[in-house]
């Protein structure tokens, strides 16, 4: 889609969160194991909030994003960097 879209001044880009704590993932947080299991295997060391997604996606929104195309954020702690 970037490379079809973009001359027509479109910009695809998206965020890929990781562990987010939320309702819905209220179980796994209440899970000792499992709750151990993230925090010991994000660097940050702690669940990401939905506010952590607020400020990627303003700026992917912004235009201080202007040539950032085809690009996925990762907003995970830094999980990624260490699987």
């Amino acid at each position: 889609m970037t490379a079809e879209w973009a001359a027509s001044g479109l910009q695809i880009n998206g965020i890929a969160p990781g562990y987010i704590h939320t309702e819905m993932t209220q179980n796994l947080v209440d899970d000792p194991d499992f709750n151990s299991w993230i925090l010991g295997r994000t660097p940050a060391h702690r669940w990401g909030t939905v506010a952590d997604l607020a400020g990627p996606a303003v700026w992917l929104a912004s235009e201080a994003s202007n040539f950032v195309n085809g690009q996925t954020i990762f907003v995970d702690g830094g999980m990624t960097v260490v699987v």
